[in-house]
């Protein structure tokens, strides 16, 4: 990109907000984005910033400036840091009437370069000296000292830990400071609201960072003027929101309440003087307030979680927290009572792990009170008509409620509750609603009642599977999901069964029921496996007729996956037959679509019908001796010319490839080695297919058929033939600009093949030609930062060098062991360097487990070799950042080398987080993309 002309650049911002036409905009657009990367940014953001001219050229400007130091900082001199530092303060002083938004791109702007301009000492004493007497830019003041705390640990920045801990140090040294500010800002203001609102959301970002001083804001006024506004009824809406916020901040940030106790106690009696409020709110029905008391009282409730399980009703262990939450349960919406689900979550957990019955005892009574409430809160509104829906907001609402129920139930007991629920229903003569919602939350918990000589249980299946057809619809549709839940009692009481059959098949019928039905007799197939067997013809009957039934799809796979259960019971001598016709009416269909001539030269979708072989396939699993031959080999071979016609037919599209893929894979998977003949045809056209389209489902699919063959002699050579093949048109398209990047899924299958071979056929792999392509391919992947692609290559590494390891008293030991030393004499250092670098640069911290593997991989097959390779890694760090700041001492290296390579038993993972927290800065000038690595 050529220098443009501020001119230029406002012109183009002016065709992005503007322009009527949308390619027009989109043009624009991307010539910003090019803008924005290059280095000309930097000036012409600094010129429409002085210019002025409107909202959208300041907004941009601001923005690149905001973006610029974020991503590229490097970019800069050190000598130009303390003029930028100064034009952002003097643009900011002069555009802080033009929008807030601006304002607030410019504050991160500034709060990002004073977290990496290491010379910039004591920012925020800095700040609030030069702005704090000037009332017209308090507003802009606060707002950097809000962003400030906030950016810390962003993601963006990734400052080091050593320059975040000095930062953190320094923020808390100031930040009684910025307390006597807002504190004066509220003197001052009055009851200005905009001022206000200001004032809490700074106070919550610092309180969020966590370095407020507790005994010092335990007496602080602002305390006080929080819960002032939280009490008053007239407070506005947007101000009680930002109230509630900062509240909420401070009761997280004292989440270890022993080491905040004077603070703790404020925060405890403030909250509890709102309920007055919590009820003027109901009264009022200002639904946003009510919300945010709930928030307040369930924050409280988590702050104070570990207080009230220790010492219940005690002190700050007081259950009257816990009443507040059950008020919330009692407001009509279920908004509400949802805001405080992860509360009861965590203390279900907690008493679960004490296992104390008496502790149990005293929060027994609430639990019945939560249950009791959600029952209601569960119920349909009496003029519903149809079943319940399952996917809008109440339907999600009610799962929820059911997980939930699921957890807390022990404390009250399963039985107890069931049937305390089944006598409401049994004595009294409540309308449909209840009924409905009764049957619901049974449902919750039918699983986890011992089905075992329980007269309740088959009392209330009888009486359920008796239920007329004139009852509300919604009643039979929970009462049909009751019925699948209670599987295990049909398995226990085979009497039930035809009934509970009969019952089901009339709900199969039914358009709104017909889905529920399908995924009851899926369960009870799927429990009641042995027993179902006599009814597989009538099974066998719905599979053939599965289209006349106006299921889902997901409740039609679910039929089939039932029926393929039951058929694996059958005697040997009538699976093929049995697995014949299963497979009979989507292979019928397959063939009548390759049959149709599509005058728009479109095939029609095969993927139904590949999805049911898929699930028939997967779940039909006889037992079958050594020596017998699987009685699915026949019909597999059978369906074969149909699956590789299709796939010929579909190659060019992806998502049809992957599900003929998947019916293959599980079809293999199904008769494992007795699919042999099928193992040349199908890699053939795999290979051929994947030259010309690389779907990354056939690289799955080869490391599929080396699992089941790579141990067979005979194979091996072919299925590295397959796998060569194969990494050419890979490597081909990784090593394109972003290949990694753009093609994760390829990586990922490409490693799960390569990991397979490791496992079946080390010997096969590490003696080929095609080996040292992959290790340079794993090299330069591993700084993927994809969580499944990363994964793989990290296990092919370390699955790898294991097989130099480990004595498995095979004869081939002493061949692996030779040629992983090869491998790692050629690519040893580099891996170690990449290693390191990746999870300096690259890569989150959820990967680092993975990481720590593979190095102590290499260090057990040669420590002293890995020493040195991993301090020449070490030494190639860079140990300061763009902004002066110092990443990593050489202390903090030496000792980083000494704990990894004095490990005897693991590699400490928790060193790796230390040291890559030290030193992790992204700077993309150091980082070249993984491609042009390969």
């Amino acid at each position: 990109m050529e220098k443009p002309t501020v001119a230029l650049v406002y012109q183009a911002v002016q065709a992005l907000y503007h322009d009527p036409d949308p390619a027009g905009k989109e043009r624009a657009s991307m010539w910003l984005g090019e803008l924005q990367r290059s280095m000309y940014a930097w000036e012409m953001a600094d010129q429409l910033l002085q210019l002025k001219q409107d909202v959208e050229s300041c907004y941009f400007a601001a923005q690149t400036m905001k973006m610029k130091i974020q991503t590229s900082f490097y970019e800069l001199p050190p000598e130009t840091h303390i003029a930028l530092r100064d034009s952002l303060l003097s643009h900011i002083q002069s555009l802080k009437d033009l929008s807030p938004i601006i304002v607030t791109q410019l504050a991160l702007a500034i709060a990002d370069l004073a977290l990496q301009m290491a010379s910039w000492k004591g920012c925020v004493h800095t700040l609030i000296e030069k702005y704090s007497n000037d009332v017209s830019s308090m507003m802009f003041l606060i707002e950097i000292l809000t962003v400030l705390p906030e950016e810390v640990h962003s993601r963006s920045l990734r400052i080091g830990a050593n320059r975040r801990t000095e930062i953190i140090e320094d923020l808390a040294y100031y930040s009684s400071t910025v307390v006597t500010l807002l504190v004066s800002c509220v003197e001052k203001s009055g009851s200005d609201e905009k001022m206000l609102i200001k004032v809490f959301r700074c106070l919550g970002s610092w309180f969020n960072l966590g370095v407020l001083d507790s005994n010092f804001m335990a007496n602080n006024q602002l305390l006080m003027v929080l819960f002032q506004v939280l009490q008053r009824d007239e407070t506005s809406t947007n101000l009680h929101e930002a109230a509630s916020d900062c509240v909420c901040s401070a009761l997280y940030a004292i989440e270890n309440v022993d080491a905040h106790m004077p603070l703790a106690l404020q925060l405890f009696q403030g909250v509890l003087t709102l309920e007055t409020a919590y009820h003027m709110a109901v009264a009022r029905e200002d639904l946003d307030k009510v919300l945010n008391y709930c928030r307040i009282f369930t924050e409280l409730c988590e702050t104070f979680l570990e207080t009230t399980v220790r010492s219940p009703g005690q002190g700050m262990g007081d259950l009257r927290t816990l009443e507040l939450l059950l008020i919330c349960a009692g407001h009509p919406q279920y908004e509400v009572v949802e805001i405080s689900f992860n509360f009861w979550y965590r203390l279900g957990e907690h008493l679960y792990k004490t296992n104390d019955p008496a502790l149990h005892g005293i929060f027994r009574p609430y639990i019945q009170r939560l249950l009791h409430g959600l029952a209601r809160h569960c119920q349909l509104d009496p003029d519903h008509e149809g079943i319940p829906e399952d996917t809008d907001d109440f339907g999600e609402f009610r799962m929820r409620v059911s997980d939930l129920v699921k957890d807390v139930i022990f404390l009250v007991g399963s039985m107890e509750c069931f049937s305390q629920l089944y006598s409401t229903l049994k004595e009294g003569n409540p309308p449909w609603e209840v009924t409905e919602a009764v049957l619901f939350i049974m449902a919750a918990i039918a699983k986890s009642v011992d089905p075992e000589n329980n007269p309740t249980l088959t009392e209330v299946l009888e009486q359920v599977v008796m239920l007329p057809e004139t009852v509300h619809i919604a009643v039979r549709y929970t009462s049909i999901q009751l019925v699948g839940e209670m599987s295990e009692v049909v398995d226990r009481n085979p009497r039930f069964l035809d009934p509970v059959l009969n019952y089901l098949m009339k709900g199969l019928r039914e358009k709104p029921l017909a889905s529920v039905a399908a995924k009851a007799i899926h369960n009870i197939c799927s429990v009641c496996r042995d027993h179902m067997a006599q009814h597989f013809q009538g099974l066998l009957d719905i599979a053939r007729a599965l289209d006349s039934f106006a299921l889902s799809t997901e409740a039609a796979v679910g039929l089939l996956k039932g029926t393929a259960l039951v058929l694996a019971r059958l005697p040997l001598d009538k699976i093929a037959e049995c697995l014949s016709d299963l497979c009979a009416v989507q292979v019928m269909a397959l063939k009548k679509l390759l049959a149709q001539n599509p005058g728009n030269g479109k095939a029609a979708d095969p993927t139904v019908w590949l999805d049911r072989l898929a699930v028939i396939f997967r779940h039909t699993n006889p037992i079958v001796e050594n020596g017998q031959t699987h009685p699915c080999q026949k019909v597999i071979q059978e369906i074969w010319p149909v699956l590789s016609e299709t796939l010929n037919t579909h190659q060019g599209d992806n998502r049809i490839v992957e599900r003929c893929c998947r019916c293959l894979r599980f079809a293999v998977r199904c008769v494992g080695k007795g699919s042999a003949s099928l193992l040349q045809p199908l890699v053939t056209q795999m290979v051929s297919v994947y030259q010309v389209y690389p779907h990354s489902c056939f690289l799955y699919l080869g490391s599929i058929l080396v699992d089941e063959y790579g141990m067979e002699e005979g194979c091996r050579q072919g299925l590295l033939d397959m796998l060569q093949a194969l990494c050419m048109p890979t490597f081909q398209l990784l090593e394109q600009p972003n290949g990694l990047r753009n093609h994760p899924d390829t990586v990922d299958d490409l490693f799960r093949l390569a990991t397979r071979f490791v496992q079946r056929s080390p010997v096969t792999l590490l003696s080929s030609g095609i080996i040292v392509h992959i290790i340079q391919c794993a090299i330069a992947a591993t700084t993927l930062d994809h969580r499944d692609a990363n994964c793989s290559v990290m296990k092919f590494v370390r699955d790898l060098i294991h097989t130099g390891i480990s004595n498995d008293h095979e004869d081939d030991f002493e061949v692996r062991k030779q040629l992983i030393g090869q491998a790692m004499e050629q690519h040893g250092q580099q891996l170690v360097t990449q290693l390191m670098h990746t999870c300096c640069f690259c890569l989150p911290p959820y990967t680092l487990p993975d990481v720590a593997e593979v190095l102590w991989e290499i260090m057990v097959f040669n420590r002293p070799t890995f020493c040195r390779w991993l301090e020449n890694a070490l030494k190639g760090l860079p140990k300061e950042t763009s902004g002066g700041a110092v990443t990593v001492t050489h202390k903090q290296l030496t000792d980083f080398h000494k704990q990894v390579t004095s490990a005897e038993e693991s590699l400490p993972e928790h060193q790796v987080k230390s040291f890559v927290g030290e030193h992790s800065e992204v700077t993309t000038k150091r980082l070249k993309t993984a491609a042009d690595e390969i």
